[in-house]
């Protein structure tokens, strides 16, 4: 009776997968589903103000569920596999820097709202998997900007003018590697970049987990 009891509370507290919803694992995200992600080429999406900007897939089908799911969902548990489809991108393009992690911040406003930056999540199980350093508070987002889907390039840019200022500067000596979910037009990084410069940093790198071309 003991082992059946035990049984039955297994089947019903397993994790199903998020995607498929199959319970075989017990995971939020499956092997299988999690081997359909795909990679883009291993070289810069686009390059601003001399700054790499690298995608590692194309924002549709499992990545795109993957992305929105830990965005607007709630499905925390998905950083972790974001996190690990990013570093497993970013250890084939080859640099052996040792990087200081920053992911794009959130105004307060927005985090009250969603309760959590879902990239900061990303980016503490990045560190985790890569042993980079996590600087969450080098910059920070003070003009609560306008969501950017609708905007053109450059509304966009107008909407993030200022948007950001440098906080602490622990670990400054180390480059700078940004963490985002999307980059569609690249604005919110060139602001980054931009803030960043302006302070006196100049090693960064660019890691968007999508972008919406090939």
């Amino acid at each position: 009776m003991k082992k059946f009891l035990l049984s039955l509370l297994d089947l019903i507290y397993r994790k199903k997968c998020y995607f498929c919803s199959s319970s075989k694992y017990s995971v939020k995200m499956c092997p299988k589903c999690y081997d359909e992600l795909k990679f883009s080429n291993f070289h810069p999406d686009r390059i601003i103000d001399g700054v790499n900007i690298y995608s590692c897939g194309i924002y549709e089908k499992f990545l795109q569920k993957l992305i929105r799911g830990l965005k607007y969902h709630r499905q925390k548990e998905l950083a972790f596999y974001l996190a690990k489809f990013m570093y497993e991108y970013w250890s084939e393009i080859g640099d052996n820097r040792m990087f200081q992690i920053i992911p794009v911040s959130l105004h307060e406003n927005r985090i009250k709202k969603r309760k959590y930056n879902h990239m900061e999540l990303v980016a503490e199980e990045f560190c985790k998997m890569s042993g980079y350093k996590l600087n969450t508070g080098l910059i920070k987002r003070i003009k609560d900007t306008k969501p950017q889907y609708k905007l053109s390039r450059k509304e966009r840019l107008i909407n993030l003018n200022k948007a950001f200022t440098v906080g602490t500067t622990d670990n400054s000596d180390l480059p700078v590697l940004i963490l985002d979910d999307i980059c569609t037009t690249g604005a919110t990084f060139e602001e980054m970049i931009n803030t960043l410069k302006r302070a006196g940093i100049k090693e960064i790198v660019c890691l968007a987990s999508a972008s919406p071309r090939g």
